[in-house]
């Protein structure tokens, strides 16, 4: 693990020592469109907008995305991840997220992916649901900095996670 990891994981765990009531967990797993294991570990709060409307909800996560390689060590970011989320009919039912985020990687390459900047937006689409005493969700995620630098070789991450209260 590099000094730089080390610190991201530091701070997660403090995050993750906050208490019960500041945040929930979500572990999430799948893989790049590199064909490598990607595993998301996020803490993340749901914020209703009841007064916009009744099935809107503001959720904001933070965490870290470790990205597995054959050919040469791996890559991690940190996740900075808001999102809105629209539940179809209720509270505990099917939803549907959409957001744009950022991530900040340790390398600028993704097995043959020149990424050009350690900086990346996340453009992040999830469906779930509720299960057993937390949630369910599949989720599609692009990785990009959007051609601030040349070349600008983005990816893509389709994980199936679990989202549990702490």
């Amino acid at each position: 693990m590099t000094l730089e990891s080390s610190r991201a994981a530091a701070a997660l765990a403090l995050l993750l020592a906050g208490g019960p009531s500041m945040a929930d967990l979500q572990i999430a797993v799948g893989a790049t469109s590199e064909s490598t294991v990607a595993l998301k570990v996020e803490v993340d709060r749901v914020i209703p907008l009841a007064s916009l409307h009744p099935r809107l909800d503001l959720r904001l996560a933070t965490g870290l995305l470790l990205l597995s390689s054959e050919e040469q060590d791996g890559n991690a970011a940190l996740l900075l991840s808001p999102s809105l989320r629209w539940t179809f009919a209720g509270e505990r039912d099917l939803f549907l997220e959409g957001g744009i985020g950022g991530a900040l990687f340790l390398k600028t390459r993704v097995e043959e992916r020149n990424l050009s900047t350690a900086f990346q937006f996340e453009d992040r689409l999830a469906l779930g649901l509720p299960w057993a005493n937390g949630e369910l969700a599949l989720a599609l995620t692009h990785y990009s900095n959007a051609g601030i630098k040349k070349p600008n070789d983005g990816f893509e991450t389709l994980t199936l996670g679990y989202r549990f209260p702490l």
